[in-house]
């Protein structure tokens, strides 16, 4: 009795062992699930750019038509105009941008290493993530230079009305600093 007694418990283990391997094995599997995070954001980023790209385009001829007399609208309504536009266009970029990187640490984070950012002769590491707090510190970056660049968007169809409007825009400001201070000052710890 003793004998078949162990025989069960070493049999009964050797399951327990290889359901626990196969466990493992499908859970680890499943960090694929992640391709659908990369190839989404990698979509996104393209789109992003290329709409960009479509709107820089098109601000080009408009100025050029405006230069050659085609269009004629009061100058300050055109810069503004076009200004906006600009803004609007680097928001897309740095958006893309924001994508691009979360892709790529994703995609390294938990997928594989990519050995053509590992080995570029360029000398910038921006887009070698090492760690979930590396990727967070460079898209927190990111995200702030696009808050940036919202609030002046935001800020140049403000109309100063009253004394409190040009103290908030003061506000604004002071915080943006603020916070670009406290990113630089971060970014040389690390």
């Amino acid at each position: 009795m003793e004998i078949s007694l162990n025989h069960f418990k070493t049999v009964r283990g050797v399951k327990m062992k290889c359901i626990e391997k196969l466990f493992e094995l499908v859970l680890w599997n499943c960090r694929f699930v992640v391709l659908f995070a990369v190839v989404a954001s990698m979509v996104a980023a393209i789109i992003l750019f290329v709409i960009a790209a479509r709107d820089v385009g098109i601000l080009t001829v408009h100025t050029c038509q405006y230069m050659f007399g085609y269009i004629s609208e009061p100058y300050n309504i055109f810069h503004d105009n076009l200004v906006g536009h600009i803004i609007g266009a680097v928001d897309d970029f740095l958006l893309g941008t924001v994508l691009l990187i979360f892709s790529l640490g994703l995609y390294e984070l938990f997928i594989s290493k990519i050995e053509d950012a590992e080995n570029t002769s360029h000398g910038s590491n921006i887009l070698l993530i090492k760690s979930l707090d590396d990727l967070k510190d460079r898209l927190a970056k990111v995200i702030i230079m696009i808050l940036i660049v919202s609030f002046f968007k935001h800020v140049l169809h403000i109309s100063f009305i009253e004394p409190l409007h040009i103290l908030c825009l003061a506000g604004g400001i002071m915080f943006i600093s603020i916070a670009l201070y406290f990113g630089h000052k971060a970014g040389k710890h690390v």
